[in-house]
């Protein structure tokens, strides 16, 4: 925008439109090789506890389920890196601030969700079956 000799303002178009310009700034939108690699990533990061599982690789139960937790951590991230192009700077940071936002939410729900259910378990007094049956 540019101002006219008579005070009005008159539009000018800033850049040279180029690709990096208009709805998507900073190359927000995705190319066609970023959404191949996370597609392949995806792929990697599901075959990979499905073998995992299936093959019983690791021998313990445990173990096996907190490494498919990390792998679908990690596909998470992949997942809103490559196909939702989430970052510091898209949106100027706001979609990775509500991002942070709702991850405090969900931690703090979950948390103290699990707080409540550990403590009403401990404090709750024991009831025999037959005291279960006879309550009135």
């Amino acid at each position: 925008m540019s101002a006219l000799p008579g005070g009005g303002i008159a539009y000018r178009p800033q850049g040279d439109g180029g690709a990096h310009e208009g709805p998507h700034p900073h190359g927000a939108h995705g190319t066609f090789e970023g959404y191949v690699t996370g597609f392949v990533l995806s792929v990697i990061l599901t075959a990979i506890p499905f073998w995992l599982v299936m093959g019983d690789v690791l021998g313990d139960k445990l173990t096996t389920d907190i490494a498919v937790m990390a792998f679908a951590a990690v596909q998470i991230v992949v997942h809103m890196v490559y196909f939702l192009h989430m970052n510091t700077r898209s949106e100027g940071g706001w979609t990775f601030l509500s991002l942070m936002f709702t991850l405090t939410l969900v931690v703090i729900a979950l948390v103290g969700s699990i707080w409540v259910m550990y403590h009403l378990d401990q404090n709750m007094m024991p009831m025999s079956p037959h005291e279960a049956l006879h309550k009135p």
